[in-house]
């Protein structure tokens, strides 16, 4: 996955770096949405949780031609997110065993 970070459309503030966020979508366990929101759906925007190799939950909403990715916003997991994340991961675990 080719990643486009030219002229990025928001600020790093220094909590998250490139690397983080590319990691995050690496992320086996990644969960990746098409919002239901017509808002959203009308520009192909796509919502992205994972975590980093260092365990940093990230939230990303994206858009992607399906050879490059392009990260509209960026940061890391709110309470909500990590607990979604976490059931999601328990879910898929459980159905391994």
């Amino acid at each position: 996955m080719e990643f486009d970070w030219n002229n990025s459309p928001f600020e790093w503030d220094g909590s998250l770096t490139p690397r983080d966020v590319e990691e995050s979508f690496e992320d086996p366990f990644a969960i990746r949405l098409l919002p239901d929101s017509t808002r959203f759906a009308a520009q192909a925007r796509y919502f992205n949780l994972g975590k980093s190799a260092n365990g940093l939950g990230i939230f990303s909403v994206y858009r992607t031609n399906g050879k490059q990715v392009r990260v509209i916003y960026v940061r890391p997991f709110q309470p909500e997110e990590q607990f979604f994340y976490q059931r999601k991961l328990n879910q898929a675990l459980s159905q391994q065993s």
